[in-house]
C-alpha cells in the first residue's frame, strides 16, 4: 500500500502580510505539511523569499515529532546553487530539502552562499549532504525531465543517497496559478509501480477538479496553492483533497 495522503498548502499563495498566522492556521485546518516555495531569479524566472523568512515563520507552526509528520517544512528550492543554501535552511527550520535534479547536475559542490568552487556536484552528493544536514531529502523533476533518469538514483544500494521523496512538477516551475497538466501523470505511474512505499509529490495546478487524476496515477503528497488558500472553507478543500487520495490509496 502507497504510504498515506499528506496535503501540503504552497504558502505561495497565502497572505503575506500575515504569513506565520496563515501557516499556523493552515495546519489547524488539516494540513499536515506547509510547502514552501523558494525561488532565486536565476533557475527560474522569479523570486519568492529566503532562508530568513522561514526562521520568521518556523515559531507559529510546531516541529514534526517524527519524520514526515504533521508541521513538515517542505522547502521546494528553485535555486541554481542548491548546494549553497542546505546549511542556510536546516537552521532556519526546513524539515525536507526538495532540490531540483536539473541543478544539481549542473551546479557547483559549494557549501555556503559565499563560497566558489570549480568541483561539480551530483543528485546522490546532494541527498547525502542532506541527509547529513539531519534533513530529508526531495528530488524533483521538471515537465521537460523523463522520470527514468531518477532509477538510478532510487536504486541506489547507499539508502544515505537515495531521496525521501520525489516530486513530480506539473506546471512549469516558476509562477503559480497554473493550469495542471495531466500530461505528467505517467511519470507519477511509473514512480508508483517501481515504488509502491516512496513518498511521491505532485506540485501545480491542483485542485478538487484535477485531485482524481493525481490520486489516481499514485500520487500522496499534494501540493496546492490557491486552492486551499483561495478557499471559503480551506479545511474542507484539504479534507477533501486528503479523501480522494486515500480512497485509491486503499483500493
Amino acid at each position: 500500500m502507497p504510504p498515506p495522503a499528506i496535503i501540503a498548502p504552497s504558502i505561495l499563495s497565502a497572505d503575506f502580510g500575515a504569513l506565520g498566522k496563515a501557516c499556523s492556521d493552515t495546519i489547524n485546518h488539516g494540513a499536515l505539511w506547509l510547502h514552501i516555495d523558494i525561488m532565486d531569479g536565476h533557475f527560474v524566472p522569479n523570486m519568492t523569499f529566503g532562508a530568513p523568512v522561514v526562521t520568521k515563520i518556523r515559531p507559529h507552526v510546531q516541529r514534526p515529532s517524527t519524520a514526515c509528520g504533521k508541521g513538515t517544512f517542505d522547502c521546494h528550492m528553485m535555486i541554481a546553487e542548491p548546494k549553497k543554501w542546505v546549511k542556510d535552511f536546516q537552521k532556519a527550520g526546513c524539515d525536507l530539502y526538495c532540490f531540483h535534479y536539473e541543478a544539481a547536475i549542473t551546479s557547483t559542490a559549494a557549501e555556503n552562499p559565499a563560497d566558489h568552487s570549480d568541483s561539480k556536484t551530483s543528485p546522490k552528493e546532494m541527498i547525502r549532504y542532506v541527509h547529513e544536514q539531519k534533513m530529508l531529502a526531495g528530488i524533483a523533476i521538471k515537465p521537460d525531465t523523463p522520470v527514468d533518469l531518477l532509477w538510478d538514483i532510487l536504486d541506489n544500494p547507499d539508502k544515505n543517497e537515495v531521496p525521501d521523496m520525489v516530486l513530480v512538477m506539473t506546471v512549469h516551475p516558476g509562477f503559480g496559478g497554473q493550469k495542471f497538466m495531466a500530461s505528467e501523470m505517467p511519470k507519477v505511474k511509473a514512480l508508483r509501480q517501481r515504488y509502491p512505499e516512496l513518498n511521491i509529490e505532485v506540485d501545480g495546478g491542483l485542485s478538487e477538479a484535477t485531485i482524481d487524476e493525481a490520486a489516481e496515477a499514485g500520487a500522496n503528497v499534494i501540493v496546492a496553492g490557491s486552492a486551499v488558500f483561495g478557499a471559503k472553507d480551506p479545511a474542507d478543500v484539504i479534507s477533501k483533497l486528503r479523501k480522494a487520495v486515500e480512497t485509491r490509496r486503499q483500493s
